[in-house]
C-alpha cells in the first residue's frame, strides 16, 4: 500500500507531465535460476503494481495509455544489458519491442538499468525513462518527497560549476587525497524533470537530485587522463584503498577477504578499472538508507565501470563479456562511514572553489 502522505499520481504528473496518446510502461525484474529473492525485492514488484494502480486514473484523465506491466528476468549486476525478453500479461514478449513503443518507462528494478535504458533512449527517440533501483516505501516519505523545484535549482547550480571546472579534489576523512581530472566533459543534471520536452539525456532516477560528471578517460592521443590518487572504500571492519593512476584502478591495499573479492571483482575485467563518474547529490529530503540509488542523493559519490550511458568513452563493447559489465557507485555522503573533508575545484584561470567542508555544501 501506498504511503499516505504520498501520493504517485501527483508525483508522476510533475515528474513525467504525461500527454494525450503518449503510452507508459513499467518494468520490473524477477528473481530466476539460482538467484534468490528477497523481502525487500518481492515488495518492489507489489510497490509497482501499487503505483501502477495509483495513476491509473491520471493516465485516463489526460488520455495516456498505460500498458501492462512487463517483467523480465533479473539480469544479476547493476547497469548490465537487459534480456530480449519478458513477460506481459502471461505471454512472452520482445522487452526492446515493448520500449520502443513506449513514451514513458518506469523500471522499479532489483538490479540498476539506468545505463541500458539510456541507450535505448538513443535508439529510441521518442522514448525516456525513470530507473529505480533498489527503491523501497520508505523513500515515499523521503527523498520522492521532495520539493524537486529546489532539488533542479540546486543539480544545475553544482552541474554549472563541473561544466567550468578543470579538476575536482577530494580530501577524505581517512586521511586520502583524490584528484578527478574534468576537462573535455560536460556535466549534466539528475533533476526529476522528465517531460516530453526534456532534452539531453532523457533518463532519470528516481528519487532525482544529482549533478554528475564523467572524468576524461584518457581517449585523446598523447593526452592522457590526470584522474589519480587514493580512494578508500569502507569495508566491514576495514577500509581497503584502491590506487589510481590515469583514471585507472592499478592496485589495491587491503587484507580481508572482503578487500580481496573487491580486487578480484574490479580486476575481472580491465574495463571495470575505469573510474566512470563523480557524482555530487543534492536531494535535501534524501536519508542515508542503505539503498545506492537514495544514498547518492545525499552528497558526494564517484563510480567504477561502464560509463557512456552518462557521457564516457566505457560502454558495453570495452567490456570482455556482457556478464562483466557493471557501473558501481560508492558514496561518502553525510552519515556515511567516510567522509569528505573537503571537495575543491580548479578553474582554467587557476582560480579555486571550496564547494563541500565537512562533508556540507558551501555554496548554497
Amino acid at each position: 500500500m501506498i504511503s499516505s502522505d504520498f501520493n504517485i499520481a501527483r508525483l508522476f504528473r510533475d515528474v513525467v507531465d504525461p500527454q494525450r496518446g503518449e503510452e507508459i510502461t513499467f518494468i520490473i525484474d524477477h528473481p530466476h535460476g539460482k538467484m534468490k529473492d528477497n523481502a525487500a525485492w518481492a515488495d518492489r514488484r507489489q510497490m509497482a503494481a501499487d503505483w501502477y494502480a495509483g495513476i491509473k486514473n491520471l493516465c485516463a484523465e489526460v488520455g495516456a495509455v498505460l500498458n501492462p506491466i512487463v517483467s523480465f528476468p533479473a539480469t544479476g549486476a547493476n547497469n548490465a544489458d537487459l534480456p530480449v525478453h519478458g513477460e506481459q500479461n502471461g505471454r512472452q514478449v520482445v522487452l526492446h519491442d515493448i520500449l520502443k513503443n513506449s513514451n514513458v518507462c518506469f523500471a522499479l528494478t532489483e538490479y540498476s538499468a539506468t545505463a541500458p535504458l539510456s541507450r535505448l533512449t538513443v535508439d529510441y527517440p521518442t522514448l525516456r525513462a525513470a530507473s529505480l533501483p533498489g527503491v523501497n516505501r520508505g523513500m515515499e516519505k523521503t527523498a520522492l518527497a521532495a520539493n524537486y523545484a529546489q532539488v533542479a535549482k540546486y543539480a544545475n547550480l553544482l552541474a554549472e560549476r563541473l561544466n567550468r571546472a578543470e579538476t575536482a579534489r577530494v580530501v577524505f576523512s581517512t586521511g586520502h587525497e583524490f584528484t578527478f581530472d574534468l576537462r573535455f566533459r560536460t556535466a549534466d543534471v539528475d533533476d526529476g524533470y522528465l517531460h516530453a520536452d526534456k532534452t539531453g539525456m532523457r533518463v532519470i532516477n528516481l528519487p532525482s537530485g544529482e549533478a554528475c560528471i564523467v572524468p576524461y578517460e584518457g581517449e585523446r592521443k598523447d593526452e592522457p587522463s590526470r584522474t589519480a590518487g587514493q580512494l578508500p572504500v569502507q569495508l566491514t571492519g576495514e577500509i581497503a584503498v584502491l590506487n589510481v593512476e590515469h583514471n585507472r584502478i592499478i592496485g589495491a591495499e587491503g587484507a580481508s577477504a572482503e578487500a580481496q573479492d573487491l580486487v578480484m571483482t574490479i580486476r575481472a575485467d580491465r574495463a571495470r578499472q575505469n573510474i566512470a563518474e563523480l557524482g555530487l547529490g543534492c536531494n535535501p529530503s534524501a536519508v542515508i538508507s542503505g539503498k545506492v540509488l537514495e544514498d547518492e542523493k545525499v552528497g558526494f559519490h564517484w563510480a567504477y565501470g561502464r560509463s557512456e550511458h552518462l557521457g564516457g568513452v566505457v560502454g558495453p563493447e570495452q567490456f570482455a563479456k556482457p556478464e562483466n559489465i557493471l557501473h558501481v557507485d560508492i558514496v561518502y555522503a553525510r552519515g556515511c562511514p567516510i567522509g569528505v573533508v573537503s571537495l575543491t575545484l580548479t578553474y582554467p584561470d587557476g582560480a579555486e572553489e571550496l564547494i563541500i567542508k565537512n562533508g556540507e555544501y558551501t555554496v548554497f
